[in-house]
């Protein structure tokens, strides 16, 4: 497996090696001890979940507050999307930048995205099938969102408006100016 970081370097890119012939394909879609390595600490991933949506759904931007904070390693079993991470840390020299990245059932790409993002996508195919693995529960309580489509984030996210599938609950998420509660960029989140 390959590792790359992302315009903000606390996202990682991971890029899977593939071994393919006339029968098909092989790769190792996860390797803790890889990921650990190239991390410098090892998330202790206790869940793993999967969403299937049609062209134009939009889910996110999501995160949750610590201490139910969680990473997550996001990737794509059919489809494609693309996938969204904004820095929540206050005080860091990134908050409030995006990383976007298109995941595919053909690229095979991941995405790592530490605590202290927020998290979205949307779906690009005509349908696509979402897995991720988070190094917490979900909480209720402790889930906050920001506004797909703040322009002080200024996302693209590849389609017309008029083609966003959205839940009532993402569509009324505040501005990230608005937003009380974040994370702050000294604290570790890991331990």
């Amino acid at each position: 497996m390959k590792f790359e970081r992302a315009e903000i370097a606390d996202v990682v890119v991971c890029e899977p090696v593939v071994h393919g012939d006339d029968r098909g394909y092989f790769f190792e879609s996860f390797r803790i001890d890889k990921l650990a390595d190239f991390l410098g600490f090892k998330p202790e991933f206790v869940q793993d979940n999967e969403s299937k949506s049609s062209r134009g759904v939009l889910r996110g931007l999501h995160f949750q507050l610590p201490p139910h904070a969680q990473s997550k390693l996001v990737r794509v079993i059919e489809g494609e999307v693309l996938d969204v991470a904004v820095d929540m840390r206050k005080g860091s020299p990134t908050f409030g930048q995006s990383v976007s990245l298109l995941l595919s059932a053909e690229n095979k790409k991941q995405l790592f995205i530490p605590r202290g993002f927020a998290h979205g996508f949307i779906v690009l195919s005509e349908k696509a099938i979402f897995s991720y693995k988070v190094d917490n529960y979900y909480n209720q309580s402790s889930e906050r969102g920001v506004a797909y489509n703040d322009p002080s984030i200024n996302i693209d996210w590849h389609l017309m408006k008029d083609e966003f599938l959205m839940s009532t609950k993402d569509q009324r998420l505040p501005l990230l100016e608005d937003v009380t509660e974040l994370f702050s960029s000294t604290v570790n989140y890991y331990d």
